[in-house]
């Protein structure tokens, strides 16, 4: 089947209080919206984006509007988002899908579990059209430009990663819609593209007030390439340097980055005694992965941002399988072997730092100083 024979879908993703509902609703007045299916995902029991969207709007009445409740497209409602698009695009009916994805998901890996979907399907009827993330240039502005505003940390302790979020879901789309844009002057809001950029470096940056845009820009413009998407992102770049052993970057906010790279375990209790402790306020966000000498199977995924960091495992290495499934795995992705070392496998600590006016070495000796014995 020919690529314009599937139905393209858009992922309209960013976090709450974004504008994301109401940039839907834009679209769904425009003619574009003839011949839409409409998928809204809320993590409460009530979607209320989704009543909403049903109240506001007259124009879609053929259209079709699925809600997916209680849980998160990303991740535990994957198998069931996928089998809505599936269904949906087999639908005479259906020319477009659009998707409005929950404020907390995470879009690359929505787009993981996508694409793996569709490379199961002999005959897909679908593909990833675009993932557009709704930023509120205001809040950026005001909590991030200059540093992790208290009021962040004030109103979220509960969830100490959403800075970590909101750059996931400005790294991972092809493009950015800048809105309410009305709040700021136009010198702050080219303050705020200086820094998305910093960020993602190949998006479409499309200005908007009230959620209103051009659908066409939005519909037909860009396409989502997953490869160029993941390589442009600033973790992916900073490691891309690292391996040219090029020194870091540093930007004209005085942003730079750098990667720590370590193949031996880092003490578990040594680790978490200085990020209690020592952990340089200068460091802005931090990502990568890790591995404790008292637990040889699980790959932590370690992120920081602003005052707060998390540690939480994500998967098992490849060198914690048994001798068999080590061989199937090794056969089946041969890159793999590229970094393989004799003594550690594929066990790594690898983190990505991004910050200000930081001591490069004086971060790698008391990372050094946390290395197992």
């Amino acid at each position: 089947m020919l690529m314009n024979k599937k139905k393209p879908v858009t992922i309209i993703t960013g976090y709450l209080g974004s504008g994301k509902t109401t940039v839907v609703n834009e679209l769904l007045k425009s003619k574009e919206a003839k011949g839409l299916a409409l998928i809204v995902n809320d993590m409460g029991s009530v979607n209320i984006d989704a009543s909403l969207i049903a109240k506001t709007n007259v124009v879609e009445a053929d259209s079709k509007m699925v809600e997916l409740t209680n849980g998160c497209i990303c991740c535990t409602l994957q198998e069931a988002f996928m089998d809505q698009i599936e269904s949906l695009s087999k639908q005479k009916a259906v020319k477009r899908i659009l998707v409005e994805a929950s404020g907390i998901s995470n879009p690359a890996s929505i787009a993981d579990g996508f694409l793996m979907y569709q490379d199961m399907q002999k005959k897909p009827t679908y593909y990833l059209d675009s993932i557009v993330t709704v930023v509120d240039v205001d809040r950026i502005y005001s909590e991030f430009l200059d540093g992790i505003n208290d009021k962040l940390d004030e109103e979220n302790d509960d969830d100490p990663d959403i800075i970590n979020l909101v750059m996931d879901q400005i790294e991972f789309c092809n493009v950015v819609l800048l809105n309410k844009c009305d709040l700021l002057t136009s010198d702050k809001t080219r303050e705020v593209i200086k820094l998305i950029r910093k960020l993602q470096h190949k998006a479409d940056l499309i200005e908007c007030m009230h959620g209103k845009v051009n659908p066409d820009k939005i519909f037909k413009g860009t396409k989502f390439d997953y490869e160029a998407t993941m390589n442009s992102s600033e973790m992916q770049l900073a490691l891309a340097r690292e391996q040219a052993m090029e020194e870091s970057c540093t930007d004209e906010y005085g942003v730079s980055s750098f990667v720590y790279e370590e193949k031996r375990p880092f003490d578990v209790d040594k680790f978490y005694e200085f990020m209690e402790n020592e952990y340089p306020e200068e460091i802005i966000r931090a990502k990568g992965y890790i591995w404790f000498s008292n637990d040889d199977i699980h790959v932590q995924l370690f992120e920081q941002a602003g005052r707060n960091a998390t540690v939480s495992e994500v998967s098992n290495w490849v060198s914690s399988f048994s001798e068999e499934e080590m061989q199937e795995v090794l056969t089946a992705y041969p890159d793999i072997k590229e970094d393989w070392d004799e003594a550690y496998g594929d066990r790594l600590n690898q983190i990505v730092f991004i910050g200000r006016d930081y001591d490069r070495d004086k971060i790698k000796q008391a990372l050094d100083d946390c290395l197992a014995v």
